[in-house]
């Protein structure tokens, strides 16, 4: 079990914002898996992932933008009523803490995807572990 590298960049919330971080990265051929983006009334936070997480974090400081990297990790969902309510419980039976989480969409059979930040990377890997819950790597997401 892995975790996977997230970008996170804090935006100027205003038009044009998102498209310039998404030219950069098209100029450069690299392409976003997933993306969420949360927002207040004067800033956004987009995070996303990538494959090939430290060009995308090069490219994007050089064109002046101030890029965090964070650990998350990717889990199977099974994709039918009361899937996730079963790993939440599963999580909250380990004592994980979940900060956020957002979806992923795939072609992973049945199971639908979830990108998950945990307080504890560590402690959520080795939970998840226990539980017999297999964590997705970058390469595992279509």
């Amino acid at each position: 079990m892995k975790t996977i590298k997230q970008l996170s960049i804090l935006l100027e919330n205003k038009p044009g914002m998102i498209r310039q971080v998404c030219e950069v990265l098209q100029q450069n051929q690299i392409n976003i898996l997933t993306l969420t983006l949360a927002d207040t009334t004067q800033f956004g936070l987009l995070r996303f992932l990538v494959r090939d997480t430290a060009a995308a974090k090069d490219i994007l400081v050089k064109a002046g933008f101030t890029v965090i990297e964070t650990d998350v990790l990717a889990l199977p969902v099974p994709n039918v009523p009361g899937g996730l309510a079963s790993l939440l419980n599963v999580l909250d039976g380990a004592g994980l803490n979940v900060e956020y989480m957002y979806a992923y969409t795939s072609g992973q059979g049945c199971d639908a995807v979830m990108i998950f930040r945990f307080d504890d990377p560590a402690a959520a890997l080795t939970g998840l572990e226990k539980a017999g819950i297999a964590t997705i790597n970058i390469d595992g997401l279509a």
